[in-house]
């Protein structure tokens, strides 16, 4: 029903509205945990996805759109907005992130459970493995010139175990298919550790989500 789309849009715009407030006033003195607090955050979208009923909404204005909304907000931007919190990091990050919730959203629009994988991957998953590799990453690796922690790896491995196994539960996905979510969290963390320059929001998300249609093509 196109009133379950529009309180869908309501809801994702509203939300990461309060979001962007938070970030930029309340934790704009601490610009590096700001973006991945709004990194992490921005992942709890997909308790609003099983709102939307319309594969063009949910594609079109209420994914795509922050593709463009994020690249205005980079380093690269025409608009100078100085703005210290999107280019603390990578500066196309925020852009990956958009562009692989873009493209999940028009190929699984209607199996929003898998749509999830992917966010999840992206947001709790690679958001915890910068903040906690930031923080208390002192085994260090390097393999295609960005340098990880394995502290961090670890952290995404566990938080993204939790986070699918709540994702699975939220969509009432049968209970046998939480035996494959230590191999789709292994996955998306090797794909993070050894992706560079941002493309992890790229590689994480369709590695987990990948590894997910494949298992579960294979063992159900």
């Amino acid at each position: 029903m196109i009133s379950n789309d529009i309180i869908g849009l309501v809801l994702v715009y509203g939300y990461i509205a309060i979001l962007l407030i938070i970030s930029e006033r309340f934790l704009k003195k601490y610009p590096t945990f700001s973006r991945k607090f709004l990194h992490i955050m921005v992942g709890n979208v997909i308790f609003i996805l099983p709102l939307f009923t319309s594969q063009f909404i949910i594609t079109f204005l209420a994914a795509a759109p922050f593709i463009f909304l994020t690249f205005l907000m980079s380093p690269y931007s025409p608009i100078k907005l100085n703005d210290q919190i999107s280019s603390s990091g990578h500066g196309l990050g925020l852009v990956y992130y958009s562009i692989s919730w873009t493209i999940l959203a028009f190929f699984f629009f209607n199996q929003p459970w898998i749509i999830a994988v992917g966010i999840v991957a992206m947001s709790y998953g690679d958001g915890m493995a910068a903040l906690v590799g930031e923080n208390f990453g002192k085994h260090k690796y390097k393999i295609f010139g960005d340098r990880k922690s394995f502290e961090g790896s670890i952290a995404m491995f566990l938080v993204l175990i939790a986070m699918l196994e709540i994702v699975l539960v939220y969509y009432n996905v049968s209970i046998s298919t939480m035996a494959i979510i230590p191999v789709v969290a292994l996955v998306a963390t090797i794909f993070e550790g050894i992706t560079p320059k941002g493309l992890d929001n790229i590689t994480a998300c369709f590695s987990a989500v990948g590894t997910y249609l494949l298992l579960t093509l294979i063992v159900f």
